[in-house]
């Protein structure tokens, strides 16, 4: 049996691991460990506060003030070292007197040393302590107390998510795409009202959760019983935001390298046939949130939206975000973003596709619409839409 206590005393994150600039930005956040997942990886929660009924320069004053949190922090911390600096510098100048007397025949400074009493060593120790980052541990949620008087019943989006994981668990991790999307529903909410949703690598569920606001029905869909029990926890951790707008989440599994969904019974996160039909009956809006990092995974999700768009009844828009990622590669000698060229270039091929049941109209969408979300939204950071046109 694992200890589980021991391990998560000793969590460590390996050279070999990625880890999302949404956590490592965070600012003035503590991440509690609440748990290990099933591969043994810790797992964290995090509070994510909505900036909700705000006007768009209100909305922009909310993240320039967070955006410049740091700067103010680092500014201040500046200045206590400048004053530090002069206060040593008038100590040094009245001492400078006294310390002739200090020295040798030799002219060297001879320098009494006090014996170190009991508690010297304690405040030591309590200094050395400040210095190291502490991780909170399952039942110290007294640490979020002063967040949560803060914020009213539907401020904030509670996700439990693990950081710095191989390539093949990111998604158990919260990415800055998952926030634009999430920035778009909010902004847009009006328009996904009452919506059927699929979401494609929902991941922890934070965006699924969101449009869960707003929508009717929502199907978060990955792979892999950790990630999806993960997804569940989230959804469950966030129903009351979801109960205000009557909506609702269930996560499934949809493999993108099979041609049918999981229907078998005995199968955590199988679908219904029921479920299928209504899927296919009612769904106009698909989404997924920076999942374009793997070629082949690109591929295969372009197999699937091509699969599910024929099969829907009613024409759907598709809503995809990514963070282009560029990367210095020795075969081009230069910075190139080899995973965004591929989805662009696999883009492309689908708007130009000849199907005489559907066709396909690609546009990107403009980054001017307001942030209800606290993070750094780069240049980097693009929002796609597909509309699926049925012909026939």
């Amino acid at each position: 049996m694992v200890d589980v206590t021991q391990k998560m005393d000793n969590a460590t994150f390996k050279s070999d691991t990625v880890l999302s600039d949404v956590h490592l930005h965070c600012p003035n956040k503590r991440h509690l460990m609440v748990r290990l997942n099933a591969v043994g990886q810790p797992v964290f929660l995090s509070y994510f506060k909505l900036l909700w009924n705000t006007e768009d320069s209100a909305s922009e004053k909310h993240v320039r003030e967070a955006t410049t949190e740091r700067e103010h922090q680092y500014r201040s911390r500046d200045e206590l070292c400048d004053k530090d600096r002069n206060n040593l510098k008038k100590e040094r100048e009245l001492n400078s007197e006294g310390v002739e007397a200090l020295l040798d025949d030799d002219g060297d400074l001879e320098v009494v040393r006090r014996p170190r009493s009991a508690s010297d060593l304690e405040a030591e120790d309590l200094l050395r302590d400040r210095v190291y980052p502490v991780i909170l541990m399952k039942g110290k949620e007294d640490a979020f107390e002063d967040e949560e008087q803060e914020c009213t019943y539907s401020d904030v989006v509670k996700i439990e998510h693990t950081m710095a994981t191989p390539l093949e668990d990111v998604g158990k991790q919260v990415w800055r795409a998952a926030f634009l999307l999430a920035d778009y529903i909010l902004f847009k909410r009006d328009m996904f009202r009452c919506c059927s949703v699929l979401e494609l690598g929902g991941g922890t569920g934070i965006t699924s959760i969101i449009m869960g606001t707003v929508a009717k029905r929502v199907y978060c869909t990955d792979v892999g019983e950790d990630i999806l029990a993960m997804c569940e926890r989230n959804v469950a951790l966030n129903k009351h935001l979801m109960e205000l707008g009557r909506g609702e989440v269930k996560v499934k599994e949809l493999d993108w390298l099979k041609d049918e969904f999981c229907t078998d019974p005995e199968a955590p996160y199988s679908w219904s046939e029921e479920e299928i039909a209504d899927l296919h009956e009612h769904c106009t809006v698909i989404m997924a949130a920076d999942v374009f990092y793997d070629d082949d995974l690109t591929d295969a999700l372009f197999r699937m939206l091509y699969r599910v768009t024929h099969n829907l009844r009613n024409s759907c828009t598709v809503y995809l975000a990514l963070e282009k990622r560029l990367n210095f590669t020795l075969r081009h000698m230069d910075v190139t973003c080899e995973a965004y060229s591929h989805f662009r270039n696999t883009l492309n091929d689908l708007e130009n596709l000849q199907d005489r049941k559907i066709k396909y109209t690609v546009e990107p969408i403009k980054l001017d619409f307001c942030q209800f979300l606290i993070y750094e939204r780069i240049e980097q950071l693009e929002l796609w839409k597909i509309v699926a046109e049925q012909l026939t």
